[in-house]
């Protein structure tokens, strides 16, 4: 007998704590909402008013209250409703298990969404590429769906963007393109809930800082498969040796996507693993029935430009007549796994490399010895900057003078600029500098968002005195 989950109720002058605001505005979707809704709406976070200036202009006017620096367990007395945001360990939060103990329904943002949307859902994870997948798949279905009847794709979830006050636009006919990470899955359980179209790229280690293992956080994304139906699709990643063994676990039909027997795409974006995102999307159109749209959606694809901080070309610096480098912000790549496929659209010996960050905990060996075979240089920064250059030193493959440890990115960018202006021919037939740090940024930056942004302003900045005031 299938398990019945409740239907998340949100009624007028329903007392609801939202927990996480976020400086970049994670939760102001769900509480301004909520506040839509009629509900009386209390956001709590860590930091203090001053650091959330910018998320807290953003529900000016709501009627939203403020309980910031710190989570007062005091505001749980009258609540109905917990809204936790996805970044919260809630195992280890004084504040989620208090309202456990109190009794408190807990909920987040994704769960509120979908139990509303009453558009086909095609939800996408993986460790790796998701959020480019995402995009391109919305890019192709929205070429597929123009045209008359007018139908719309909607792209929100993990990559961004809150959709719930789009729900009154949404309607059933068109489709809905989640990107869902584990954080998200977490919860999903907890209503029952698949998308219509499931699409897993790849499952590598990450986020084991909180999942502990990797069996733990393999798990936590298979629960975007554990309630399909038999009318739903599982879209799995054929070249993925985990992934494809997943087949066994889909309740409905399943389609697997490979790169190898298949024609390559004029892609703008490089590298074999966009044309591993590009052929799921491809995978989607025909999952949802538009195979006679294939055309539009291979052309809409062949135009993607790529997302920020995925690979990003960001500068072109004529370094001497007929040599150009080519700056790639590639801070999205917060794990090993997502650096090493990155690396994989440059020819050996053609880049310098930026690595290193917050500590996840993650194995960097393969990653080491990959850098000092693959790169003509590597340089370190943060945390695991000088344990991935002395992993790098261990293999004998590259000389210790190109493996610097700069600590910070200012700095490594400034040493990459040396080396590129060096008379040493070593550097003669580089033509990329790629930040690509392999780990994830909040050692030295609030977010990789941030990291990017100043890797690019750093890559546009010629003065190479200048590079430390940035």
């Amino acid at each position: 007998m299938t398990q019945k989950h409740p239907f998340i109720t949100v009624s007028p002058q329903m007392r609801v704590v939202v927990m996480g605001l976020g400086r970049f505005g994670g939760g102001v979707g769900v509480s301004r909402w909520l506040c839509q809704q009629g509900c009386r709406v209390v956001v709590t976070d860590m930091e203090p008013a001053d650091k959330l200036a910018d998320s807290v202009a953003q529900l000016a006017g709501t009627g939203c209250e403020f309980a910031l620096g710190g989570h007062d367990t005091a505001i749980l007395q009258h609540a109905e409703m917990l809204v936790v945001n996805p970044a919260v360990d809630k195992a280890k939060s004084d504040f989620v298990q208090a309202a456990i103990r109190q009794g408190v329904p807990i909920t987040t943002e994704i769960n509120l969404f979908v139990q509303r949307c009453t558009a086909k859902i095609v939800g996408i994870t993986g460790s790796v590429g998701k959020s480019t997948t995402t995009a391109m798949i919305c890019q192709a279905l929205t070429a597929c769906l123009a045209g008359s009847p007018p139908r719309r794709c909607w792209m929100g979830g993990n990559i961004g963007h809150s959709l719930l006050a789009d729900l009154p636009n949404i309607a059933s006919e068109d489709i809905v393109v989640l990107e869902l990470s584990s954080f998200m899955l977490e919860d999903t359980p907890a209503i029952g809930w698949s998308p219509h179209v499931a699409v897993v790229t790849n499952v590598v280690p990450n986020h084991l800082d909180r999942h502990g293992t990797l069996a733990n956080y393999a798990a936590i994304k298979k629960n975007i498969l554990r309630f399909q139906t038999r009318a739903d699709v599982a879209i799995l990643n054929g070249e993925d040796a985990a992934v494809s063994e997943w087949q066994s676990h889909a309740s409905g039909r399943t389609m697997v996507y490979r790169v190898c027997g298949s024609e390559k795409l004029h892609l703008l974006v490089p590298g074999d693993h966009n044309q591993s995102n590009a052929q799921a999307a491809l995978a989607v159109v025909k999952a949802l029935g538009l195979s006679n749209k294939l055309p539009a959606a291979i052309a809409a694809l062949q135009t993607f430009a790529g997302l920020p901080h995925r690979l990003q070309l960001v500068h072109t610096d004529a370094v001497r007549p007929g040599h150009s480098i080519y700056w790639y912000n590639d801070s999205k790549a917060t794990t090993p796994a997502a650096t090493l496929t990155a690396l994989q659209a440059f020819p050996e010996k053609s880049f310098i490399c930026i690595v290193g960050g917050y500590d996840k905990h993650l194995d960097l060996g393969e990653l080491a010895a990959v850098l000092a075979k693959r790169a003509a240089g590597v340089l370190g920064i943060g945390a695991t900057g000088q344990k991935i250059i002395d992993l790098s030193a261990q293999t004998g493959l590259l000389p210790q003078n190109r493996l610097v440890y700069t600590q910070t990115l200012a700095a490594a960018v400034q040493q990459a600029r040396l080396w590129l202006h060096s008379p040493d021919p070593f550097f003669a037939d580089v033509k990329n500098v790629v930040l690509s740090p392999a780990c994830a940024s909040y050692d030295q930056f609030p977010n990789y968002e941030k990291r990017g942004d100043i890797f690019t302003t750093l890559a546009k900045q010629r003065d190479l005195s200048d590079a430390e005031k940035i």
